[in-house]
């Protein structure tokens, strides 16, 4: 298969993507859900980090660098097991549809409670390459810091398939990250295209929806503004991301053989043509 077909495919599947949450709107929830939390989180970690300060923001930076690379693990730990459990509930949703079945927002939450041992072994791992990562980025000089971006790079493509590995595959972490890297090697140009199409529409919908609100907010007063234009940009990222889980589900999917009819026929019988 060309590299251009590749592209083609990916932009095709993801215009469909977009269908089936124009279908399945509630779904929606689930990217939502996982950016309420992780707001809390932040907070929460926040609060902690205050108190054991004595309440007081410049002694934050006293502690130990024992301290301060444990409470960076605990905080990755906790953000990406979050992540990972919502948009666990979002592609067994997913799934549902492609099947025929009916999807609601409980089926999703319940399954992914039944994937709770899996999510956290691999938000754990993710934590630890995350924490590893960001500390040989603060004690190399520029080049080191340019490679370990480049590492970080390496990392986010290799593990873009991770969500149904670990939904549906009974794999530890290493063989987790190793079936996904698995997958993007056969499936790199749909996915790269799949990226810089939904990272272009976000960009001209940010552009052209939510500066504008924010615009005419403002006319009316600062605050205004600034809720609108921010709580439009937060909507349309929560759609990209409901989105790109769709399209990382239907890949997947189509990829393990499993049945997807209810995308539609064009998807089946053009789109994932045999190399």
């Amino acid at each position: 298969m060309s590299f251009l077909t590749r592209l083609s495919n990916g932009w095709q599947i993801t215009m469909n993507s977009f269908k089936v949450l124009k279908e399945n709107k509630q779904l929606i929830i689930f990217p939502i859900l996982s950016g309420a939390s992780m707001l809390l989180v932040m907070g929460s970690f926040f609060v902690a980090m205050l108190g054991t300060s004595s309440w007081q923001i410049e002694l934050i930076e006293t502690h130990g660098d024992a301290y301060y690379w444990g409470f960076t693990l605990l905080f990755y730990l906790v953000n990406y097991f979050v992540v990972i459990f919502f948009n666990v509930a979002l592609t067994h949703c997913t799934r549902l549809y492609f099947h025929g079945e009916e999807v609601t927002i409980r089926k999703g939450i319940e399954f992914s409670l039944t994937r709770i041992g899996a999510i956290f072994s691999w938000a754990l791992f993710a934590a630890t390459v995350g924490t590893l990562l960001r500390y040989l980025q603060e004690n190399t000089g520029w080049l080191g810091r340019i490679i370990i971006g480049l590492l970080g790079l390496a990392w986010s493509v290799t593990t873009f398939f991770v969500v149904p590995v670990i939904a549906y595959e009974d794999l530890g972490p290493i063989g987790a990250f190793k079936r996904s890297a698995s997958i993007m090697k056969d499936k790199w140009g749909e996915s790269a295209a799949s990226t810089f199409s939904i990272g272009l529409i976000q960009f001209f919908a940010i552009l052209l929806i939510s500066v504008p609100l924010l615009m005419v907010g403002a006319a009316v007063h600062i605050i205004l503004g600034v809720a609108l234009g921010v709580l439009s940009a937060l909507l349309i990222m929560a759609i990209i991301s409901a989105t790109q889980t769709i399209f990382i589900s239907a890949v997947y999917h189509n990829v393990n053989g499993d049945p997807v009819e209810h995308f539609n026929d064009a998807f089946v019988d053009n789109l994932f043509e045999k190399k």
